[in-house]
């Protein structure tokens, strides 16, 4: 009772200091930190889907799971990225903000009868922060952006044989989106960094919801291999929100006025894909991937319900982002009844072209080293983890329409630190 008691005030205290912050964002802006043994093996569960997390990643493997279960947990994110601008044959470096956002989450499945299992998924799939000084070389483009989701996710799972498992699910989820930016009234047509008198701050708030389906598969093709498939459908949402400027007094009063605004987004469909296979009987290991439709997030156009400027009553970016894949393996090993260790390695692609790429998300290509545990006492299970994610350099080309300078994104990582409890009754 002693050592129970322990595990459950570590498991607690640690959730406590997790989830007293906000979220952040993975490739693209995708997050896929579904749990700490999810993190700790680079997200290779699809193929295993064997503990409440499953919901995050192939609900149908909760056909696995016996009776009633739940699990909870966060995922402190700290992010960090220098931006080397060039402007004037000068060279400036900036660092985005010192922040750490904790996107949390929640699962309980429940077994109804021998074939047919319940499971609700609370957590986030998309979610960025990026936040610079509001007096940077690049604020005409953005120096502080927020969006963050939760998705509320119900699911049916069917046990068809001892095989084959099939799931079903839908999705609602909310959206709110900050972004905030410089105008710089002298000189709209082509920014000049070194102007401060005349910016218009500019800061647009919104929010959403939207609803989405999803299906999943696992499969035990032999005793020592399983496969899983899941689909989360794309989601579209239409933001209604305002703008609201703060400007010096030499600009006119006619222009830049606080307006409602409105823009839509459609955030991408996922497929999970993994195949998990125990090569003797206390290691398991998994290679799988995740395909991210990016190709839908062309653009960003906002629109004002006043104009801002004489006949402006809308602004768009170009964004042209392309689906990508992440690519996956995690190998976890019992060494006792007590203890799991576990690895994983994620190659994440970054859908952004260098086209379009600005400084709402100044990144590249990652590579993420995972590691983490799995302690074991009674019911209760406690899960932990690091990750280290580093982000390849990239070169930006100058494009003064948009404020973008001609920029270098360098020195770019993450610290992951994950906690998940979970408790089987």
């Amino acid at each position: 009772m002693r050592r129970t008691s322990w595990l459950l005030q570590v498991a607690l205290g640690g959730l406590g200091l997790l989830v007293a912050a906000n979220m952040a964002g993975g490739a693209g802006f995708a997050l896929y930190e579904g749990s700490a043994r999810g993190n700790a093996l680079g997200g290779a569960l699809v193929g295993r889907a064997d503990d409440p997390s499953a919901l995050f990643y192939n609900p149908a493997g909760i056909t696995q799971l016996l009776g009633l279960q739940v699990m909870g947990g966060a995922t402190a994110i700290v992010p960090k990225t220098d931006v080397l601008t060039t402007h004037g044959g000068t060279e400036t470096s900036f660092e985005t903000g010192s922040n750490v956002w904790v996107p949390p989450y929640f699962y309980s499945t429940y077994q109804c009868t021998d074939s047919i299992w319940f499971g609700l998924g609370v957590f986030s799939r998309f979610g960025l922060g990026t936040e610079f000084d509001a007096g940077w070389l690049g604020r005409y483009n953005s120096y502080n952006a927020v969006i963050q989701t939760l998705t509320v996710n119900p699911n049916v799972a069917l046990k068809v044989n001892d095989k084959l498992s099939l799931a079903v699910g839908a999705s609602w989820m909310s959206l709110d989106l900050t972004l905030e930016q410089k105008a710089d009234f002298g000189s709209l047509s082509n920014p000049n960094p070194d102007t401060y008198d005349l910016d218009v701050d500019q800061s647009m708030t919104g929010d959403s919801s939207g609803y989405g389906v999803n299906m999943a598969l696992h499969y035990k093709a032999f005793n020592r291999m399983s496969l899983g498939v899941s689909y989360q459908s794309r989601i579209k949402h239409e933001i209604e929100g305002e703008v609201d400027f703060s400007k010096p007094s030499a600009v006119p009063a006619a222009v830049f006025n606080d307006t409602k605004a409105s823009g839509e987004i459609t955030l991408p469909a996922m497929v999970f894909l993994g195949v998990a296979f125990n090569p003797v009987d206390l290691l398991s290991l998994e290679l799988g991937g995740v395909w991210t439709g990016w190709s839908t997030y062309e653009a960003l156009t906002i629109h004002y319900s006043d104009p801002i400027l004489p006949g402006i009553k809308s602004s768009t970016k170009d964004k042209k982002w392309s689906d990508v894949w992440r690519l996956q393996v995690g190998a976890e090993y019992k060494t006792s009844d007590w203890l799991d260790l576990r690895l994983g390695y994620v190659r994440d692609n970054s859908p952004i072209p260098g086209e379009t790429a600005d400084y709402l998300l100044p990144a590249n290509d990652r590579h993420v080293y995972n590691f983490g545990c799995g302690l074991h006492r009674g019911h209760w299970t406690l899960d932990l983890s690091y990750a280290y994610l580093n982000v390849e350099s990239r070169t930006v080309n100058a494009r003064p329409k948009d404020g973008i300078l001609h920029s270098r994104f360098e020195k770019g990582y993450s610290h992951l630190i994950g906690s998940s409890v979970s408790y089987k009754f």
